[in-house]
């Protein structure tokens, strides 16, 4: 799949769930409204459109949420996904995970063919890692880090930079994702559905925490490239790698070579754009995937160059109205 601007699709990340067991300060509001369950693609619907995309040229797989693993009998899709892994179909199978549930998934994860996990993580320190996510368990989510880490899984640690939030932390979450032997990601908030906080007071950009932590380490670039937006360096002291993910300060559009597919079935062409269209209609209408295909083709062909994000106190709203839970993250 090419889209207008000769960018290989090759990526789908997909939404299984809008549904979240934390309430995260910069990604939603406490009193969240979800969607009817009725309104969810069943997970043998979700299999189907991911495996049309396989055919059509997808060979990564995010699963994302919300928090995926809340999801009812998430794990038959993950086993029944791993198939396309064995037919070489798909290169990777992935998740993006708050970490909760991952004491109980981790070992089932791995022999579905999941071979490594984004984990979003923004303070070491339980009494902050509370606060921030506002129902959290610090000891409960580092118990999920530690069992991904003994079943074999790779593990990307994800830490939303937030102005006055965690900024003091971010060498310590350095040296420890190095002992640990994770990757470390940082990422700029994003203006993305109405929350409770100003994100003119979190937003913080990327290109001072990258100068403040080159004064304690050594950050070479690289040209590491795991399929996602991320910008890797090398850090000397501790042997990790360490990514930047700058949708405000250095968007990452000109290599896009991703979609998103919602848990109802909508496809978003572009994280920061409303450009959208309906898969579950075509799919529903025939038993064959004909139909299907070609509202995926279709959409191809709509996708936005870019998104245009910006956060200062004369655009202090969401830049499109939906929660990144909703999207998929």
């Amino acid at each position: 799949m090419i889209d207008p601007f000769g960018r290989s699709i090759n990526y789908l990340r997909v939404s299984v769930t809008d549904r979240c067991d934390l309430r995260c300060v910069y990604c939603m509001s406490e009193d969240m409204t979800f969607l009817p369950k009725s309104d969810l693609l069943s997970l043998e619907e979700l299999d189907r459109v991911c495996s049309t995309f396989v055919k059509l040229g997808v060979r990564k797989l995010r699963i994302t949420g919300g928090e995926p693993l809340v999801r009812k009998n998430v794990l038959n899709l993950f086993e029944n996904l791993g198939r396309h892994l064995k037919t070489g179909g798909l290169d990777e199978l992935t998740l993006t995970t708050n970490g909760n549930r991952l004491a109980k998934y981790s070992e089932a994860l791995r022999t579905a063919g999941v071979k490594r996990v984004n984990i979003s993580l923004d303070s070491l320190n339980a009494k902050r890692f509370k606060a921030i996510t506002r129902w959290g368990n610090h000891e409960k989510v580092m118990d999920g880090i530690k069992a991904a880490k003994a079943a074999g899984l790779k593990i990307k640690i994800n830490t939303v930079a937030m102005r006055g939030v965690n900024e003091d932390e971010f060498n310590d979450l350095v040296a420890w994702c190095g002992d640990e032997g994770f990757d470390l990601v940082f990422i700029e908030t994003m203006p993305m559905g109405n929350i409770d906080e100003d994100r003119t007071d979190q937003y913080l950009p990327l290109s001072l925490v990258r100068a403040d932590l080159s004064r304690h380490w050594t950050l070479t670039p690289i040209n590491d490239n795991t399929g996602g937006p991320a910008r890797y360096t090398r850090c000397a002291e501790t042997g990790g790698r360490v990514g930047f993910i700058t949708p405000m300060t250095h968007n990452f559009c000109e290599s896009c070579n991703r979609v998103r597919l919602t848990c109802t079935g909508t496809l978003y062409m572009c994280l920061g754009q409303d450009n959208a269209a309906d898969l579950r209609t075509p799919m529903r209408a025939s038993e064959g995937n004909e139909l299907l295909s070609q509202a995926i083709q279709e959409a191809i062909t709509r996708k936005p160059k870019g998104h245009d994000f910006i956060i200062d106190r004369r655009h202090n709203k969401p830049a499109v109205g939906r929660h990144m839970s909703v999207t998929g993250g």
